[in-house]
């Protein structure tokens, strides 16, 4: 077995285990700074609309594409000083198209511009196209999108509160999502990208990936966390932090087995595209598989276990367990036995026959104060009829 997968094993079997549930006030404050920077990025940046959001002209042009092109048709573009231009975005289509997108022009400027490509690239005006985007599909975009998030949300509730039948794993994990896609949205203003469609498309599918192992995790919880109440040997948080150390394995390699394609994309549509799809959605599903992993083993969980210890029953079963705890001198962050989360104790817990003191009161056949006098059984173990003695027994 490989070093990581004997580290697995330990986890999962409780022979080793690190106090995730304990730290929750640091992963809290990592979020809480991540959400400050985020929120930073967006009041002083704002996010980068892409042309279908805040409206513009785009122009294509059948080109042969060579290693200046994009700088030369820049150039070039820039050189018509129209009227509000601003920086235009030129990208490359394949090997044999080029993609110009400005800031909404009037037709006068228009027409500089697709004459301005046309000659830059070696082509008449009329085979260069060009094609006004207004504002208000973007704007219906937006707010589809926006529908979709709050619908989205809406059913992640009821679906995980009819799944575990606990309306506060439901908040937990709606608490951890809004966190990914607060982070995800402002990495974007951090770095700039254009948010476009696809970018929208990224966002939706995080969640869906976010959630997926998020309730990986809390049914662990479930199953640690059956009839606990019933024993006092360990606290909700107790089974909750094992439940992460017992999936967060699992959590690691997924991610990385997720990560590495959508790295892959996402290098490829930043460094040889420049732009387009393909690097707004990889930017979002980089960010977002990265943060919901994240989430998933700190920020879920740690929320579980916060609002059940506010349970009366659950605070009752602490104070129990801390008692006992303090009794044998049991350290407060020993690992959690698998075993030992079952109801009543793990079978260790649980008194043995040969532990039982043999006592006079249980000796077979000596009479107590409160019961009758045993008769002797046989080897088959059934009460034998009382026989007679000998000498009274007739011939």
């Amino acid at each position: 077995m490989s070093k990581l997968g004997s580290i697995g094993a330990r986890l999962h079997r409780g022979e080793v285990s690190y106090d995730f549930i304990g730290k929750r006030k640091i992963w809290f404050a990592v979020s809480i700074v991540l959400i400050v920077i985020s929120l930073g990025a967006l009041l002083a940046k704002g996010l980068a609309l892409g042309i279908e959001f805040k409206g513009g002209v785009e122009y294509q042009a059948k080109v042969k594409i060579t290693h200046n092109t994009v700088d030369d048709v820049t150039a070039a573009v820039k050189a018509t000083n129209a009227k509000d231009l601003g920086d235009p975005v030129v990208t490359t289509i394949g090997n044999d198209q080029v993609r110009v997108q400005t800031k909404p022009l009037g037709q006068d400027d228009i027409v500089k511009v697709r004459a301005a490509i046309g000659k830059e690239v070696g082509v008449p005006t009329d085979q260069v196209s060009n094609q006004q985007i207004g504002a208000s599909w973007g704007s219906q975009i937006a707010n589809k999108a926006i529908l979709a998030l709050i619908v989205f949300l809406v059913l992640v509730f009821g679906v995980i509160w009819a799944y575990f039948r606990e309306p506060k794993a439901s908040m937990a994990a709606i608490i951890a999502l809004v966190h990914d896609v607060f982070i995800t949205v402002g990495v974007y203003a951090l770095i700039g990208f254009d948010v476009t469609p696809a970018t929208v498309i990224g966002v939706l599918t995080i969640l869906g990936y976010s959630l997926y192992d998020t309730v990986v995790v809390f049914d662990k919880v479930r199953e640690n966390t059956r009839g606990i109440t019933g024993s006092n040997r360990y606290t909700y948080s107790d089974a909750t932090n094992l439940a992460v150390n017992q999936t967060i394995v699992r959590s690691i390699n997924t991610t990385l087995i997720a990560l590495m394609p959508v790295g892959s994309i996402l290098v490829v549509g930043t460094v040889v595209l420049g732009t387009g799809p393909l690097k707004d959605l990889s930017l979002a599903l980089f960010v977002g598989i990265a943060v919901g992993a994240y989430s998933s083993i700190f920020i879920a969980p740690a929320l579980l276990a916060l609002f059940k210890e506010r349970e009366p029953g659950m605070q009752a079963l602490r104070r129990r367990v801390m008692a006992k705890r303090a009794q044998s001198g049991v350290a407060a962050g020993a690992p959690v036995p698998a075993g030992a989360l079952a109801v009543g104790g793990s079978p260790s817990d649980r008194p043995r026959v040969q532990d039982v003191p043999k006592t006079a009161s249980a000796t077979a056949g000596t009479p107590t104060a409160s019961s009758r006098p045993v008769r002797p059984t046989s080897g088959a173990g059934r009460p034998q009829p009382a026989r007679k003695p000998r000498s009274k027994r007739g011939k």
